[in-house]
């Protein structure tokens, strides 16, 4: 018989700090998003008026597992509706339970929901990964606890699977789009010297964390100095809305090894950047951007295969390159995966009723899934060449 403990104060996760930095290399597909480090960050800067739900799961045993979630109030056409979501909050592509046994984390953590007084008005577990790491296992335990499954397709991200030969990979692109690729790389050489910088730092456990400020500042100031200065997503690097969480986020991400941050420099001046969280081989790619001058052109395009050939060489699994701005990265890209969103709408919540019908209907309308749905109101990552 499985327990369970909810945490509703972010300084009450420092019991479980232990148990959850051992439970994130065993779970699947995990990136740095899992991390309580990302979680203490993120809820620094967004966790007012939002409800921390916690549900630590244990059997006789000993530890399951872990299922992060929040209460928050979303607008939607039909007025403000609150979701009980897991905390991602649309930074990163895919989420789900920390630990090895989602199944059993999922069951038990929906059980205590459903035993619970309810504080939402849906349900509503989103970048659900179906075909990867959950493989159904979210609205079977959502059945199983007497929760409908509503399903559709929340968001897509362009992927690149790596297997280390960066010969194969770069052979299976379109030749032009090979062919502009070298006429970019030689326009900057004739401008100078060309060069990839990387930092990847190991972590504060091998007594590698320098967060190297210069370097993030480098990249914020090409984003201040493009077309990212104007944007009205306020999700930009250089955007005063997340800029100070941001650079909180790169800090715990140093100290956590999981930092992969790389510019392109073309005679000592930083001219584009890629940024990434990194974690075990698998890298996501949080900003990317260029500086918006005739003279470096293709600049953003000339960084990204330097990073993939370097990956290549050291080893890295998978580049996810996040969910915005497709056409362009599908020059890259090896696969497009869909993450799905699961709700439950009770049948007392009038105004979650009225959201479920607004959905029926547009799908009736398009006549397929949207995976951009209308009523979402996240910080989708703002990641383009």
């Amino acid at each position: 018989m499985s327990s369970v403990k909810e945490i509703n104060d972010i300084a009450g996760l420092q019991s479980v700090r232990l148990l959850w930095d051992s439970l994130l290399p065993r779970t699947r597909d995990a990136s740095f998003f899992h991390s309580l480090n990302w979680l203490e960050t993120y809820w620094r800067h967004f966790g007012a008026g939002q409800r921390l739900r916690v549900l630590v799961v244990s059997s006789p045993h000993g530890p399951v597992g872990i299922l992060p979630l929040v209460v928050r109030r979303e607008a939607t056409r039909i007025g403000r509706v609150r979701a009980l979501t897991y905390p991602l909050d649309d930074w990163g592509t895919f989420y789900g339970p920390i630990g090895s046994n989602p199944t059993a984390t999922l069951l038990a953590g929906l059980s205590h929901i459903r035993r619970t007084r309810r504080d939402w008005d849906m349900l509503d577990l989103r970048w659900t990964d179906e075909v990867g790491h959950d493989r159904g296992r979210t609205p079977q335990a959502l059945r199983a606890n007497g929760f409908q499954a509503h399903r559709e397709a929340w968001t897509q991200t362009a992927q690149i699977q790596l297997d280390g030969d960066w010969e194969r990979y770069w052979s299976s692109r379109k030749s032009h789009w090979r062919t502009n690729c070298r006429r970019n790389l030689k326009r900057l050489e004739e401008l100078g010297q060309v060069t990839h910088v990387r930092y990847r730092p190991s972590g504060a456990a091998a007594a590698d964390d320098d967060p190297r400020w210069d370097l993030l500042d480098a990249c914020q100031q090409i984003a201040s100095s493009s077309w990212q200065a104007s944007s009205k997503t306020g999700t930009t690097l250089s955007h005063d809305s997340v800029s100070h969480f941001l650079r909180d986020a790169h800090w715990a991400a140093v100290r956590a090894g999981c930092v992969d941050l790389n510019l392109l420099q073309v005679d000592g001046q930083a001219v584009a950047f890629n940024y990434n969280y990194c974690y075990q081989g698998r890298l996501f790619g949080l900003r990317m951007g260029f500086l918006d001058r005739p003279e470096f052109s293709g600049a953003g395009s000339v960084l990204l295969q330097k990073m993939i050939q370097d990956s290549c060489r050291r080893g890295d699994e998978s580049i996810d390159l996040g969910s915005k701005y497709l056409d362009c990265k599908r020059h890259w890209a090896t696969a497009v995966r869909t993450s799905y969103r699961y709700s439950h709408f009770p049948a007392t919540a009038l105004r979650a009723q009225a959201l479920r019908a607004k959905r029926w209907v547009r799908r009736m309308l398009i006549g397929e899934e949207n995976p951009l749905a209308d009523d979402k109101n996240g910080r989708a990552a703002a990641y383009s060449s």
